[in-house]
């Protein structure tokens, strides 16, 4: 074998171990990136698991408020009511002593 042939041959298995390098450096960036795939994919999940308490709870809330702010409107109600009926007698009991001194 002659030199330029051994050259030759040698080049060729550098070349080919090159390439056998380039590809174990793209399999590896290729695992790497659908391990990080996997990652996004369950991070994803809890989010949208998040999302669906939050939205759940927020319904929860709002039932609740709902309930509250009519409470807190029929108690308002009954106090308005029952200051003018306090109103209504304090006056009628004013009245009443005006008209036993004057009459």
């Amino acid at each position: 074998m002659g030199g330029a042939q051994k050259l030759q041959k040698e080049n060729g298995k550098n070349q080919l171990q090159q390439m056998q390098d380039d590809v174990e450096e793209v399999k590896v960036i290729m695992l790497d990136n659908l391990q990080k795939a996997d990652e996004r994919k369950e991070k994803m999940g809890n989010l949208e698991d998040r999302a669906e308490e939050l939205l759940e709870q927020s319904k929860k809330f709002e039932k609740r408020t709902n309930t509250l702010r009519q409470q807190k409107w029929w108690e308002n109600k009954k106090t308005k009511i029952f200051l003018a009926i306090g109103v209504v007698a304090g006056l009628i009991i004013v009245g009443l002593i005006i008209f036993a001194f004057v009459g």
